[in-house]
């Protein structure tokens, strides 16, 4: 369908295109034509909207320079020199009093270099139209000035910044514009790709507001890495520059334009903001200082996995930590102990603050001071309990993990176990299973910024002694997956030779750092002893043997105070 582009009626306004759904791309005219400069297409009253584009071959343009009282001025309303606006064709129309009243830019076919299109810019009310046809074959304003090929190319958002940037630097560097504004300046630069892709570099000088600036990232992801810089300018655009007579600032700002890159690369030589501050890690200390000397304390956004055998006291460590959260912060706490009963969980960690094992039956404690263990714990109101009734699928478990987290404020979470989540499945992939369910809960603690504490089992060890006889854990020995090892932040192991002769050997736990992301120290770091009579564990020194015979181990000496003498470097408890 061929359509004709005329239209010598007076501009109105600016609305919102139908066919592309730019917001103010649409001029309206007075005789009901409209005439979009982001789609180019033209539609007159009365007739179904034509993608000039399409039929670009066929237009026919109403550009009679000879009909009007046209030359060539200096634009003083925008500080460009009659030798930049001849540069680029750009004329003037002068009312009565010899006054500029409209600037006319010219725009030329890629193929033939003719003229088929002029924009023209009102000065009084600032508005535009356009005449004649874009089409797919329109270069950039400015274009046909210069040869493809060279060192620096400018790209601006208008046509009086193009040639500002040109008058700036003594009419030097190639300097053009994309014709469409910000929202039709990534079709305009894919037209004409290969001539803005010919010069070594490119620089973009958007204007600084956020459709400009969106802009100039879009067009700059369309080159080669390196290619593209994009100017970052204190005032709006570049023809403010030269009109404020800012030259050599704006000049400054041109070559320390930092070359483009995409969203989440960071360059090395940007980092000195971040590395040069003293921030604080916040960190809550564990209850035993020789954990704190080797990793610093438990820290939000981090996964802690603590694995040992069977019966060496994976859930009694647990429950000292729990405890320990809610005496020393204001925070809520989330156990999952998906081994016991919400009763046998409950008076666990009651017990810890009493000091007397309350769900035994030989337990001598009065209901007053369940009582007041009760109210110091889960009284407190910020324990969260889950009575899971047997209902261990992943996709429960994890759900219920993040309901703790946002829907409950838990920053601190026990998942005791793992291995009960996976096992309850019937024919399934255990490996799979586990890879599945730590790569969930390890997508919740970086979204929810939780520290979860996870416990796992072993998978049974080769050696003559097993894990129940004090084995030393390797994180190769984790049951079922790679997987844990490798998305957790932290592993401690729980070792005890729950088969000693000795009372002393036998009721004391090494706690091995098999992984430490935060600081990178492994190995023993700390010692714990069960008292029987209260139920707790304490830090105490590596017990040694009386029977040479057996096994002997270091006696780790001045755990605490060498905790305290080491420099924190930031690190707050």
């Amino acid at each position: 369908m061929t359509q004709t582009t005329t239209n010598k009626s007076k501009f109105l306004r600016h609305s919102k295109c139908n066919n592309c759904g730019s917001s103010d791309g649409r001029a309206v005219y007075e005789d009901g034509s409209t005439y979009c400069f982001v789609c180019n297409t033209f539609e007159k009253q009365g007739t179904e909207a034509v993608d000039i584009d399409d039929t670009p071959s066929q237009m026919q343009t109403t550009i009679n320079l000879a009909d009007r009282q046209r030359d060539i001025h200096a634009l003083a309303d925008r500080g460009i020199s009659q030798k930049t606006a001849h540069r680029y064709g750009v004329t003037a129309t002068l009312n009565k009093e010899g006054e500029i009243s409209h600037h006319h830019y010219p725009y030329f076919d890629r193929k033939s270099f003719k003229q088929i299109a002029v924009k023209t810019r009102n000065v009084a009310d600032k508005t535009f139209h356009f005449e004649g046809h874009g089409g797919n074959q329109c270069m950039l304003f400015g274009q046909q000035c210069f040869k493809q090929g060279g060192q620096y190319l400018t790209i601006t958002e208008g046509e009086c910044d193009a040639m500002a940037v040109y008058e700036i630097f003594g009419q030097k560097f190639p300097s053009v514009s994309i014709r469409s504004g910000s929202q039709g300046g990534v079709m305009d630069c894919k037209r004409n790709y290969e001539f803005i892709n010919s010069f070594e570099k490119v620089v973009l000088c958007f204007d600084m507001d956020d459709p400009g600036q969106q802009s100039a990232r879009e067009i700059a992801e369309l080159f080669p890495p390196q290619k593209v810089s994009i100017v970052k300018m204190d005032l709006k655009d570049p023809n403010e520059y030269l009109f404020k007579n800012k030259r050599q600032e704006f000049i400054d700002r041109w070559y320390n334009a930092k070359v483009y890159t995409p969203d989440g690369i960071v360059l090395g030589e940007d980092t000195w903001d971040i590395v040069s501050k003293e921030d604080e890690i916040k960190s809550l200390p564990y209850p035993w200082e020789g954990m704190n000397k080797m990793t610093y304390g438990m820290r939000l956004g981090e996964l802690c996995t603590f694995t040992a055998g069977s019966g060496i006291g994976k859930s009694s460590i647990m429950r000292e930590l729990a405890y320990h959260i809610i005496k020393n912060t204001k925070e809520s706490v989330g156990c999952l102990f998906l081994e016991e009963s919400i009763e046998r969980t409950a008076k666990g960690i009651m017990s810890v603050h009493g000091c007397k094992p309350f769900h035994l039956p030989t337990c001598q404690a009065t209901k007053e001071e369940k009582r007041l263990s009760w109210e110091q714990t889960l009284g407190t109101g910020r324990i969260r309990l889950w009575d899971h009734f047997g209902s261990t699928e992943i996709s429960n478990i994890v759900s219920k993990v993040q309901y703790l987290a946002s829907g409950l404020d838990c920053r601190y979470i026990i998942l005791d176990h793992l291995s009960m989540v996976v096992s309850a499945m019937e024919n399934g992939d255990e490996r799979k299973a586990i890879d599945e369910c730590m790569t969930k809960l390890r997508m919740l603690v970086q979204e929810q910024k939780i520290h979860l504490m996870l416990v796992s089992h072993l998978r049974r060890g080769t050696s003559d002694s097993g894990h129940e006889e004090g084995a030393v854990v390797s994180l190769s020995q984790l049951r079922g997956s790679a997987g844990i090892a490798q998305l957790s932040d932290m592993v401690f192991s729980l070792e005890r030779n729950g088969q000693h002769d000795e009372e002393d050997i036998r009721n004391t736990t090494t706690i091995r750092v098999l992984k430490n992301r935060f600081s990178g120290e492994t190995g023993p770091c700390c010692w714990l002893k069960w008292n029987k009579d209260t139920g707790r564990m304490s830090e105490c020194d590596a017990p040694i043997s009386r029977n040479n015979n057996r096994r002997n181990i270091k006696r780790k000496k001045n755990v605490v105070d060498d905790f305290q003498e080491m420099p924190t470097n930031g690190f707050k408890v």
